[in-house]
């Protein structure tokens, strides 16, 4: 990944906790690892401002009977699953 050198300027109280934190030397890391959270955090803020929907019935035809039937369904391929495979455990 290339990097640009930036030059910002920082209350010195906000250095001496980022320093406390991270250490002098992992300060470029720790605004690296903070920048990038927020923009993510914003990108994701941006989703619900949208109008269209988050959410389309049509993407999750899985959950046509409902979320409930889904679950159920879930635990059960995972039952019959552990079953198969203790079974296969006892005849080895």
């Amino acid at each position: 990944m290339s990097t640009k050198r930036a030059h910002i300027v920082l209350p010195m109280d906000l250095v001496k906790e980022i320093d406390e934190i991270a250490g002098s030397r992992g300060r470029s890391a720790f605004l690296v690892d903070l920048a990038r959270r927020e923009i993510k955090r914003r990108r994701l803020l941006r989703v619900f401002e949208r109008d269209e929907p988050i959410w389309r019935d049509e993407d999750h035809p899985e959950l046509q009977a409902g979320a409930a039937e889904w679950v159920r369904q879930m635990r059960r391929e995972s039952e019959s699953h552990f079953e198969a495979s203790e079974q296969r455990r006892k005849h080895d």
